[in-house]
């Protein structure tokens, strides 16, 4: 007698993976609007011309280990997740392209302008790279990465793990991180208790405006809340950023611009003599090029302060090539209004110092993840009032400072910039590579349609202040008294 075949289970079939989105990267893929992208953008030129398959091949190779690369970002009421793009296409993620004409710098800055205004296609993992395979004798790369997947510090990580320190790469050979900015690892050893900041985030972005307008409100929930709660309510009560220029209703057509490189070792030497950081003298000379452009667009910036929010590292630096966004926000001083180029700096340093004692980061990181969890309406409500405090969004990553190789061709320069968020339109973005200073800037097309006429007056801003530092006593620090005996008219 024949004996009954044993049934087979009916197979399930395999649905994509899902996973849940992190609060906060829940908060930077709802911040999207036509006006601001949340995408970071980057653009790598190489010494000598890349062949696009080798590009795929290497971004096959290293950028998919990221297994996020591969997932889409699916939002809805109940929360956003990570979904596995089932129909994955890297052809369609890694591109060529071409420049029209003389295929110069112009030509590439309205290239990258035009991508930078283009939001990136939400039914397919939000990211995409396109290369211009003939460029100035070499090739570029622009890349385009939305900020959900992570922030800049991880993201800029993320690009250069793509890379190798000989042209030739050599199993075992990493790049080494000893260029990671260790100023912040004491914040990151702050955050502990992050589920409390939540909390008193998520009372801030439902309170909000109530704090603004009633200071009562304000005492009661500091008096609560002892130290981080003050830090909350400071960051809502500060004042809006005053009209300028650099604030106005926003379009959807964005503007990038990049300076010639300026020499990290001269920017060191500025450093020594102010007793200030690199990163000061660099914020300060942001702060003059922007303040030149101001007044010859007709603002009055006598005694004007405006401020830019600066993203601050909370993730143990070993960690920084996670992915995720893992940094709070802080509001920096800029001094447009001071004519003195010296005493820029020393506000620049004053400011900083006073956020590095704070734990104005770590509360902002919090708001992050609060408004990831709240109604859109709330969202965009807290959303416009913190935008309204700043007129730009500034960033300073320090880069590898050695030669580095993609795909065998030499990285040549490297720029990114990092998205607006709310109501601001204006980025600056600083990156060191290989000895050299990077500037960038992105703006809105209806506030500065003109970014190349900001961004070449970083050099001669910074000229400025190797001048009055060679020119100073080198046994004291050049202070603003000093700098004013030597130059005694605005220059």
């Amino acid at each position: 007698m024949a004996t009954a075949a044993p049934k087979q289970r009916a197979r399930r079939p395999r649905g994509p993976r899902r996973e849940s989105m992190s609060k906060v990267d829940t908060a930077w893929l709802r911040m999207e609007r036509p006006t601001n992208p949340m995408m970071i953008t980057g653009v790598l030129m190489f010494a000598e011309p890349m062949d696009v398959e080798r590009l795929r091949k290497v971004v096959k190779q290293r950028f998919l280990a990221y297994r996020r690369f591969t997932q889409k970002a699916v939002d809805a009421p109940t929360g956003a997740s990570w979904v596995t793009d089932r129909d994955f296409d890297l052809d369609w993620h890694v591109q060529a392209a071409a420049l029209p004409g003389r295929g110069d710098k112009r030509a590439m800055e309205r290239f990258v302008s035009q991508l930078a205004s283009s939001p990136l296609d939400h039914g397919r993992p939000l990211w995409q790279f396109q290369l211009v395979e003939r460029y100035r004798g070499g090739s570029a790369l622009v890349a385009r990465i939305h900020h959900s997947y992570a922030d800049g510090i991880a993201l800029v990580q993320v690009l250069l793990s793509l890379t190798d320190t000989t042209r030739e790469p050599v199993a075992g050979d990493e790049l080494h991180a000893s260029w990671l900015k260790h100023d912040h690892a004491h914040v990151a050893r702050r955050v502990g208790a992050v589920d409390r900041y939540v909390q008193l985030g998520t009372r801030a972005v439902e309170k909000g405006m109530e704090m603004y307008r009633d200071p009562s409100l304000a005492a009661v929930l500091a008096k609560e809340g002892g130290e981080i709660a003050r830090e909350l309510v400071h960051a809502v009560a500060l004042s809006d950023d005053p009209p300028s220029v650099l604030r106005g209703p926003l379009g959807v057509s964005k503007r990038v611009a990049w300076a010639e490189p300026l020499d990290l070792e001269e920017v060191k030497a500025v450093g020594r003599a102010c007793e200030c950081t690199v990163n000061d003298v660099l914020m300060a000379t942001a702060a003059g090029a922007l303040r030149s452009y101001m007044i010859e667009r007709g603002d009055c910036v006598e005694g004007l302060t405006l401020r830019a929010t600066v993203p601050v590292n909370l993730r143990p630096l070993e960690h920084a090539k996670k992915l995720g966004n893992h940094f709070g926000l802080v509001f920096l001083d800029l001094p447009v209004g001071e004519g003195n180029p010296i005493r820029r700096i020393e506000r620049v340093a004053e400011s900083m110092n006073s956020l590095k004692n704070s734990r104005q980061a770590i509360v902002a990181y919090g708001l992050l993840a609060a408004l990831g969890m709240a109604p859109s309406a709330v969202q965009s409500l807290a959303l416009d009032l913190f935008s309204r405090k700043a007129s730009a969004v500034a960033t300073n990553v320090p880069g590898p400072q050695q030669p580095l190789y993609m795909a065998g061709c030499k990285l040549r320069e490297m720029m990114f910039w990092v998205p607006q968020t709310g109501t601001v339109g204006v980025g600056i973005s600083i990156l060191s590579y290989n000895g050299r200073v990077h500037f960038g800037l992105i703006s809105d097309a209806k506030l500065i349609p003109d970014p190349d006429n900001v961004i070449q007056r970083f050099g001669s801003e910074f000229d400025k202040l190797l001048y009055l530092s060679l020119m100073g006593n080198w046994d004291h620090r050049l202070d603003a008294e000093s700098a004013f005996q030597l130059i005694p008219s605005e220059t």
